[in-house]
């Protein structure tokens, strides 16, 4: 079993913690009543060591469960299955060179982290009942004597770290320290004094990168540390390494400048948007977030009622996270691609897994978290766990994480919450969410502070255009189109609502280590109106190589999104495209493509241009609108790939087995070094095909404006306007002095307006209204209104970060 680092990641780090029942009640029944943050009979300052190392043990195995649960025997069993298949193929010989064939050499980092992981795999599976080596003498005899044999070989305090840092640091010394956990009473005194050498001397605090001590831990590694530490502590029954552990999370060494318990406003953490960065300029909410919700979720339960506890009360900031950063992009259970940076490459750790190891933290969390926060997150979660019925949660969880859920699912008082609604704009991280009942659409746009991508040790290698405004559509009765094979299958070069140029790519990400790469443009971001409509501009530059250059725009509404491209640009003698859709219909879709009413062909293979479009519909997606008549191109194909062809990773590289899926596919030509050219088309998710022909004929959003200078729309029934403006320009009939995204609403005799500016190169921007206005009725600090027949709002955007500032005007 070849796990990828994605994997290893969310066993050592947040997901074997997240996959944990609560710590605090020290046996956790699957359906039992919810966790308290004291056990039964302790008070808080009173819990020991020993107590605290059978906490760590439950939240690795789950503790007691019912074995006539159905899913707890599913779990039982796969746990089982894969301890099996470990245990038959670990060479116990004597003269072995490494414990598993296909990780050899054992002294390569890769191999020797992925050894521990599956040596802890192993021990968990001996320390649950119902599995074939549950409480085996042979078991545990092996696995003592595999410890010794890669502590003696491979890592042991005289090493040096080559390689991949991670393995040495984090990957390789948590697996070590829950073996430890789960095997203590087996092991001789000497080796656990070795283990706990080795851990000291390559992670001995989570302050500091041990191979670079100037460099400060942030964000998830330092979350994974503190853990590490953690156990270091109680197995060595050093108070002083609890301690650390517990200050790490406050970074009290530091004056709190790392802190996992604050906003951040440049670099790795949490913004006070609900943006999550790792990396520096990565969105990385659905991997690095979830590792650092989950570690510090295990050490809140973990350390509760002991003299360690966590008592900070900026861990406030934790609690808000949860709707402030993950409830927006978690759908139905499922973690959106657009904040998993990297990991869309590794097969093994799509987003409806990483959707599960957030739910399953988010649940950990709640067993400590206050009343008010708590109720709520369960509700969330509940619904989350029912509606999807595609990658059911029960199918992904471990003993311990159903034992969290079923909690949850049992309890008749708790209520499965509704999807969350409104429209997020994720300044800090370059990302738009807009959430509807049914549907939801996802903007990945990127500029010179967020990348466009991150690719390295092999993963990620195509890569290119994911950052490009990549339009990401999910809908509730089709929760598999982004982990049904989508990666390896998708025409790379024709992602969503991305505008590319067709040039050949190299891989990307081949050498050793990471790296990112972000654009030269400044604008990506947009402004809000009442958590409901949104105004989002991306201008694309095009990378060492390409001329291109676009501006483009998207408005979010209540039943559509209105996509705009203007100033689409390039001299490099090849074709532009914009990609209007790219649908995955699974492996034998026939899903009816519709143009102006007609139905096309099934077979795969069909293509044709559509001299004038005006409307096309795909049966269980929806509606494309085209305001004006389009030289549409569509195709219908069967593609295959393979997820070794997106990621070649020592630790994480995809299999070679062929993966074949159906698209069908939209897109608009414009032409071999086009100039001047733009586009205009309407999504209507989950619309009929009868509804998409009448909002074609009715067209109740009317385009105003799209050239360089500013691209507007109008939706009269609503009131509406929403205008992007590139410069100085007058657009609807409102005047801004430079770039600017702007939302005006008439309603009753009020008018709302908000304004941002998504370049984050102004100081002030003014925006004259068309409208007449008497007087202020409410404004943010940083807008002043001059009223009148054409009132004046000036804004003070400068150090806004993008953000949105409003008014209500009467």
């Amino acid at each position: 079993m070849n796990l990828s680092r994605r994997t290893l990641l969310a066993a050592t780090g947040a997901t074997a913690a997240v996959a944990a029942t609560s710590a605090t009640t020290l046996v956790a029944t699957a359906g039992a009543a919810q966790a308290q943050p004291v056990a039964a009979g302790e008070t808080a300052g009173t819990v020991g060591f020993d107590a605290l190392l059978q906490r760590a043990e439950t939240l690795l195995t789950g503790g007691a469960f019912d074995l006539s649960d159905p899913d707890v025997v599913a779990a039982v069993a796969t746990l089982d299955t894969t301890a099996r298949g470990l245990w038959e193929t670990l060479d116990r010989s004597a003269g072995r060179t490494a414990l598993w064939p296909d990780l050899s050499p054992v002294t390569d980092p890769g191999n020797f982290g992925q050894s521990y992981t599956r040596l802890r795999t192993l021990a968990t599976a001996w320390a649950t009942p119902g599995t074939s080596l549950a409480g085996s003498a042979e078991t545990a005899d092996a696995l003592v004597a595999a410890l010794r044999f890669t502590y003696d070989t491979a890592y042991n305090p005289a090493k040096r770290e080559t390689g991949n840092w991670w393995f040495w640091e984090i990957g390789a010394p948590r697996a070590l320290m829950d073996c430890s956990v789960l095997l203590r009473g087996r092991l001789p005194a000497t080796d656990l004094t070795d283990y706990l050498a080795v851990v000291d001397r390559f992670c001995p605090n989570a302050d500091r990168r041990t191979n670079s001590p100037t460099l400060a831990e942030t964000g998830a590694n330092r979350t994974d540390k503190a853990v590490i530490v953690a156990l270091r502590g109680l197995l060595g029954q050093d108070a002083a390494k609890l301690a650390s552990a517990r200050d790490a999370l406050s970074d009290v060494r530091d004056s709190g400048r790392n802190s996992l318990f604050r906003y951040t406003g440049s670099g790795d953490g949490f913004y006070e948007d609900g943006s999550f960065v790792q990396h520096d300029v990565v969105a990385y909410t659905g991997t690095y977030g979830t590792v650092l919700l989950g570690g510090a979720a295990y050490l809140l339960s973990l350390l509760a009622g002991s003299e360690w506890a966590v008592a900070d009360p900026q861990v406030s900031v934790m609690y808000e996270a949860v709707e402030r950063t993950f409830s927006p992009v978690v759908f139905d259970g499922l973690m959106m691609d657009a904040v998993r940076g990297r990991a869309i490459s590794r097969e093994r750790a799509g987003d409806h897994r990483d959707g599960a190891a957030t739910v399953a933290a988010i649940l950990l969390l709640a067993t400590g978290a206050p009343a008010a926060y708590a109720d709520r997150w369960r509700a969330l979660a509940k619904g989350w766990l029912t509606r999807n019925r595609t990658t059911p949660f029960t199918t992904l969880a471990t003993l311990p994480q159903l034992a969290l859920a079923k909690a949850v699912l049992n309890d008749r008082s708790i209520p499965a919450g509704a999807r969350t609604t409104g429209h997020f704009v994720f300044a800090d991280m370059d990302r738009v969410v807009h959430r509807q009942p049914r549907w939801a659409c996802t903007l990945s746009l990127s500029s010179k502070r967020i990348s466009a991508y991150e690719a390295g040790n092999g993963e990620n290698l195509h890569g290119w255009y994911t950052g490009d405004g990549m339009t990401y559509l999910y809908d509730g009765d089709d929760l598999g189109q982004f982990n049904n094979g989508f990666w390896p299958t998708v025409d790379p070069y024709r992602l969503p609502g991305t505008t590319v140029d067709t040039r050949q790519r190299t891989d990307l990400g081949t050498g050793a280590g990471t790296s990112t790469y972000r654009p030269t443009n400044a604008v990506a971001g947009g402004a809000v109106l009442h958590d409901r409509y949104g105004a989002s501009a991306m201008e694309l530059i095009g990378p060492a190589g390409s001329t291109l250059r676009a501006r483009k725009s998207w408005f979010l509404l209540d039943n559509a999104v209105i996509a705009l491209g203007a100033g689409i640009t390039a001299t490099d003698g090849r074709t532009v495209e914009t990609v209007v859709e790219n649908r995955n219909l699974g492996t034998d879709g026939t899903q009816r493509l519709t143009v102006d009413g007609v139905r096309q062909p099934a077979e795969q293979g069909w293509t044709e241009e559509f001299g004038h479009a005006r409307w096309a519909h795909v049966d269980g997606v929806g509606g494309y609108v085209f305001p004006d008549p389009t030289a549409l191109q569509a195709l219908r194909e069967e593609r295959t790939g393979t997820w070794r062809a997106l990621n070649t990773g020592a630790d994480t590289g995809g299999s070679t087995d062929p993966v074949t899926r159906r698209y069908v596919t939209l897109w608009v030509d414009h032409g071999v070094s086009p100039t001047d050219a733009g586009y205009a088309y309407v999504l209507l998710p989950g619309a009929s095909s009868a509804a998409t022909a009448v909002w074609s004929h009715s067209r109740p959003v009317r385009i105003v404006a799209n050239d360089a200078t500013a691209q507007a729309v109008e939706v009269r029934r609503q009131g509406l306007t929403a205008v992007n403006f590139w410069a100085a320009a007058t657009a609807a009939g409102i005047t801004a002095s430079g770039p600017a995204s702007v939302l005006v609403q008439r309603r009753d005799q009020e008018l709302a307006v908000a304004v941002a500016d998504p370049s984050r190169t102004q100081t002030t921007v003014t925006v004259e209204l068309p409208f007449p206005v008497s007087r202020v009725v409410t404004a943010d600090p940083t807008v002043s209104v001059t009223p009148g027949r054409r009132p004046v709002l000036t804004v003070t955007v400068g150090g806004s970060r993008g953000h949105t500032h409003t008014a209500t005007l009467s």
